[in-house]
C-alpha cells in the first residue's frame, strides 16, 4: 500500500467513525421490550430490579414510546430484573453484577402470553475499586497528606510503584517511558508522547490519577512503562462552587554536599507560594469551568557536582547549582453545552505560560594540586508557553453505552532560552551567547465509537495528529569562542501519525477477555541547516506498525481475580531527543541529541492477582518486558580541543535490553484509625552488549558492555485518623542500587510527613507537610566511560515543608 493510500484509509476511516468512554463506579442497565408475537416494540411496560435476598425493589422505570428502558447509577451486586405489562407474563431474569463493563445491553426482550421457563443472564460489573486494581490504579489526591500543598510530582511519591528520576519524571517498573495524560488526553502540559517533568504543575486543582500499567488498544501505542492519566476537578453540582486555596513552603533546608567555593554557591531555604482558585457554575444545559494556579518561587532543580577521574591521573571536580527565580501560571477553562439529551459539545482551553532566571557559577578544581583551572558563570533566561483549544462532541444513541464522539485539539507552544556565558581560564577569558527559539504547532483530530452489548463491549476509533517544530539557533562568539562551530542556524522537526484501533471486551459469569488492535503510520523528518558539519544529510522515515493488546481475566471466586496481559508498544524520540545544539550549562558535560535516532519497541507480557478482604487487598504480579532499539545517553571523551576536557552526554540507540520483575502491592487496615498502604518492586534489567558510532562531534565508536543487575523499589504509607478531624500520614520509601548504561545508579531513600485538620464546619482544610525529612534523595551515579571514569552527584532540591489552606464554597 503506498503512501497516499495510506493516508486516504486513515482519513477514510476518521471520517466514519466519529465514544470517550469515562470511568464509572456504578453500572447502567438497558434493553429493548417487544411482543413476541408481532414484534412490536411495548411502550408503558414497568421495570422494576430486585434483590436477590429479599425480593426488595432497589429502582424500577418504564420503557419509552419505542420500548427502551435505561436503569442508571446501580451499585454492584445481584439482582432480579422485572418486566411486567397487562395480558403479558412477567418476565425476570438473573443479573449476576461482577465484572469490567458497566453499561449492559440486554437486547430485545419478547415478552409472551403464556408462561415459559425462563434461562438466566449473567452480567459482569465488578466494583471499580476492584477490577481496576488488576489493569488500573486511582488515587485520590484529597487522600493525600504527606505530599499537600505541592506538585503533582510531590503528590505521586506516596503511590504504590510510582518513582521519579531528577528531572521529574514519572518512572513505572523502572523506566520513565510513560505517556502522560491530562483528562485522558495527550497535552502540551505533560508532553506530547515522550513525557515532560511534572514536578512544576501545582497539585491543587487535580481530582485524582489514574496509573494504567497495560493500557488496551484504543490508547496510543507510546509509552511502553504505562501510562499516567491526571483528572481535573470538575463539580457536577448545579449553582456556582469552587474552592480556593494557598500553600507556602520552604525548600532547601540543609545541604547534603557543601558547595565548591564560587561567588554564588547554590540557592538554600527557598520560598514558594502556590495560591490556586476553581471556580464551576452549572446550570441545566450549561455547564462552566475555570482553573487557575501559580507558582511563585525560588528554586534548586539541579545541583550537579561531577568528580572525573582520568586515565592520566588526574582528578577534576565541579559543581552546577541551577539557581532559580521561576513564576508560572496556569490557566485552564471552558463550556460543556447539553444541545439535547443525546448530544453534548465541551469548548475548553488552556493557557500555560513559564518564565525563569537560572544563574549558575562553576568552578574546576584540579584536586590533584587544589588549582582551580577554570570558573564559568552563566545566567540562562527562558521564557516557555502553551495555549491549547480543544472542541469534543458526543452523541448518546438511545440504548445506554452506544456513543459517538469526535475531538479536535490544536497546540501552539513556544521556547525561548537563552544563555549568557562567561569564561575565565589560562585558555581563554571572553564572553558567549546562544539563543534557542522553538515555536511548536500540534494539531489532532480523533473519532471514537463505542457500544456496549450483552456480553461486552465494543470500541472502533481513528485519529490523525499532526506537529511541527522549527528551531532558530543564534550564536553571538566572543573571543575564543567555545560554542563548536558550524552547527548551522535552524532544524525542523515534523512528525504525522495517523492510527485506527478496534477493541472488544467479552464478559462472562466468571471470566472476561479484551482483545485489540491499533494500527500506526508514521512520518518524521528532521531537516538540517545546510551549514551543519557534523550531520552529512537530513533524515526522514515513516513506518507502518501493528500494536495488539490481549487480557484474560479468571474470577477464582468473590475474592479472587487472576489477570494475563500481553500488549507491544513503541516509544518515539521526540524533538528534544533529536535536537543538535548543545546545552552549555555545563561546558565539560555536553548534552546533545541526535538526528538519527530511532524508535524502540517493546513486548510486555505480565499475570497478576489480587485478593482482597473486607479491610483490605493484596495485589501481586509477574512482568517481563523485551526493549529493542532501546535509547539512552552515552558518555563520551571529546578529545578533539587539547585545551579542555569535554565529555559529551549523546542520545544513541544502545541495542537490545530485558526487564523482568515482580511487584506486590498491600493495602490493610490496620484498625478504625489506621491504614497501612505498601509497595515493593524487584526486577532484574539485563543490557545486551553493544557497539554504535557517535558522530558528534567526530565520528567514533563506543562500548556497552552486557550487564546484569536485580535492582527494586520499596514504599510504605501509615494513615492516622486522629481526634479533633485530624488526619495524619508518614511515607518512606527507598530506590535500591541499579545498573545503567555505562555505569550504575546508586541507592537513595526519602521519608515524609504530614497534617491535615478539617475546619469550618469541614468546608476547609489546612495541612501542613515535609518531604525527604532528612535530605537523602540525591542522585549519584558512577560512570565508567572510555578513558574516564565519574562520580555524578545531583542534589537538587527534595527537602521541602509546607504550609496550606484549602476553602470549598
Amino acid at each position: 500500500m503506498n503512501l497516499f493510500k495510506k493516508k486516504l484509509f486513515f482519513f477514510s476511516l476518521l471520517l466514519l467513525i466519529s465514544s470517550i468512554v469515562e470511568a464509572q463506579d456504578t453500572i447502567t442497565i438497558t434493553g429493548q421490550v417487544l411482543e413476541q408475537s408481532t414484534q412490536q416494540s411495548l411502550p408503558f411496560v414497568t421495570v422494576a430490579l430486585n434483590e436477590v435476598q429479599t425480593n426488595k425493589t432497589i429502582t424500577g422505570t418504564v420503557t419509552d414510546d419505542t420500548g427502551i428502558f435505561t436503569l442508571t447509577e446501580l451499585p454492584t451486586g445481584n439482582y432480579v430484573i422485572e418486566i411486567s405489562y397487562i395480558g403479558f407474563e412477567t418476565f425476570q431474569k438473573k443479573i449476576t453484577a461482577g465484572g469490567l463493563n458497566l453499561i449492559f445491553d440486554l437486547g430485545k426482550i419478547e415478552l409472551k402470553e403464556s408462561a415459559e421457563a425462563l434461562d438466566e443472564i449473567s452480567i459482569i460489573a465488578e466494583r471499580a475499586t476492584v477490577a481496576s486494581d488488576l489493569d488500573k490504579k486511582t488515587f485520590s489526591l484529597d487522600d493525600n497528606v504527606a505530599q499537600s500543598g505541592g506538585s503533582v510530582l510531590d503528590a505521586m511519591k506516596t503511590m504504590p510503584g510510582v518513582a521519579f528520576d531528577q528531572e521529574g519524571k514519572v518512572v513505572l517498573r523502572g523506566s520513565d517511558k510513560v505517556v502522560v495524560l491530562i483528562d485522558g488526553k495527550q497535552s502540551s502540559l505533560t508532553g506530547f508522547g515522550n513525557q515532560k517533568g511534572i514536578s512544576n504543575i501545582p497539585a491543587a486543582n487535580i481530582e485524582r490519577i489514574e496509573i494504567i500499567s497495560n493500557p488496551s488498544a484504543k490508547y496510543d501505542a507510546n509509552g511502553f512503562a504505562g501510562i499516567v492519566n491526571i483528572i481535573y476537578k470538575k463539580e457536577k453540582q448545579t449553582g456556582f462552587n469552587g474552592d480556593i486555596g494557598l500553600s507556602f513552603g520552604l525548600g532547601a533546608l540543609s545541604r547534603r554536599k557543601e558547595d565548591t567555593p564560587t561567588d554564588f554557591g547554590s540557592f538554600s531555604v527557598n520560598p514558594k507560594l502556590i495560591p490556586s482558585v476553581n471556580f464551576n457554575y452549572r446550570t441545566k444545559k450549561i455547564n462552566y469551568f475555570l482553573q487557575t494556579e501559580f507558582i511563585v518561587q525560588e528554586a534548586l532543580p539541579n545541583n550537579e557536582f561531577t568528580t572525573r577521574f582520568y586515565d592520566d591521573g588526574r582528578t577534576i571536580i565541579s559543581q552546577v547549582p541551577e539557581n532559580r527565580r521561576q513564576f508560572r501560571n496556569i490557566i485552564t477553562g471552558g463550556v460543556d453545552y447539553e444541545i439535547s439529551e443525546k448530544d453534548n459539545i465541551t469548548f475548553s482551553g488552556m493557557y500555560d505560560r513559564e518564565k525563569h532566571i537560572d544563574t549558575s557559577q562553576v568552578a574546576f578544581i584540579n584536586l590533584n594540586n587544589d588549582i582551580r583551572n577554570r570558573l564559568y558563570t552563566w545566567k540562562e533566561e527562558e521564557i516557555t508557553s502553551f495555549i491549547n483549544a480543544s472542541v469534543a462532541y458526543n452523541h448518546d444513541f438511545a440504548q445506554a453505552g452506544h456513543s459517538l464522539s469526535a475531538n479536535a485539539q490544536y497546540t501552539r507552544g513556544l521556547e525561548d532560552e537563552s544563555y549568557f556565558l562567561n569564561d575565565s581560564s589560562a585558555v581563554r577569558v571572553g564572553r558567549d551567547m546562544t539563543n534557542i527559539r522553538a515555536v511548536e504547532h500540534t494539531s489532532s483530530f480523533s473519532t471514537d465509537y463505542a457500544r456496549a452489548l450483552s456480553s461486552g463491549r465494543m470500541e472502533l476509533g481513528a485519529k490523525a495528529r499532526f506537529r511541527r517544530l522549527p528551531v532558530d539557533y543564534t550564536i553571538m562568539r566572543g573571543n575564543e569562542s567555545i560554542i563548536y562551530p558550524n552547527l548551522g542556524d535552524f532544524s525542523k522537526w515534523s512528525e504525522n501519525l495517523y492510527a485506527v484501533y478496534g477493541n472488544y471486551l467479552l464478559e462472562k459469569e466468571r471470566y472476561d477477555i479484551e482483545a485489540g488492535l491499533r494500527a500506526e503510520q508514521t512520518e518524521v523528518s528532521y531537516e538540517l541547516d545546510p551549514d551543519n558539519i557534523y550531520y552529512d544529510t537530513n533524515d526522514s522515515y515513516d513506518y507502518f506498525e501493528l500494536f495488539p493488546s490481549v487480557r484474560f481475566t479468571y474470577k477464582l471466586n468473590d475474592r479472587n481475580k487472576l489477570s494475563a496481559f500481553y500488549n507491544r508498544r513503541v516509544d518515539r524520540p521526540g524533538e528534544p531527543e533529536l535536537r543538535i545544539f548543545p546545552k552549555y550549562d555545563d561546558p565539560e558535560l555536553l548534552k546533545v541529541g541526535n538526528p538519527y535516532l530511532r524508535p524502540q519497541f517493546t513486548n510486555s507480557v505480565e499475570v497478576a492477582h489480587r485478593y482482597s478482604w473486607g479491610s483490605g487487598s493484596l495485589f501481586s504480579a509477574v512482568y517481563h518486558r523485551e526493549i529493542n532499539g532501546a535509547y539512552q545517553r552515552i558518555f563520551s571523551i571529546d578529545d578533539s580541543n587539547p585545551d579542555y576536557d569535554i565529555v559529551n552526554r549523546i542520545y544513541q540507540n544502545t541495542g537490545h535490553s530485558t526487564n523482568t520483575g515482580f511487584e506486590i502491592l498491600f493495602s490493610q487496615d490496620i484498625a478504625d484509625y489506621w491504614k497501612l498502604t505498601s509497595s515493593i518492586n524487584l526486577y532484574r534489567n539485563v543490557i545486551d552488549a553493544f557497539t554504535g558510532t557517535l558522530l558528534f562531534p567526530f565520528e567514533r565508536s563506543f562500548i556497552i558492555e552486557n550487564t546484569t543487575d536485580e535492582a527494586g523499589d520499596f514504599k510504605i504509607t501509615n494513615t492516622f485518623t486522629l481526634p479533633w478531624e485530624l488526619e495524619a500520614q508518614i511515607t518512606g520509601l527507598w530506590y535500591s542500587a541499579r545498573n545503567i548504561p555505562q555505569g550504575e545508579e546508586l541507592s537513595r531513600s526519602s521519608i515524609d510527613i504530614g497534617f491535615k485538620k478539617s475546619i469550618w464546619d469541614k468546608k476547609g482544610t489546612i495541612t501542613l507537610s515535609a518531604t525527604d525529612l532528612f535530605n537523602r534523595f540525591g542522585l549519584r551515579q558512577r560512570i565508567n566511560g572510555q578513558d574516564f571514569t565519574a562520580l555524578y552527584e545531583n542534589y537538587y532540591e527534595t527537602q521541602i515543608i509546607r504550609a496550606g489552606i484549602n476553602y470549598k464554597f
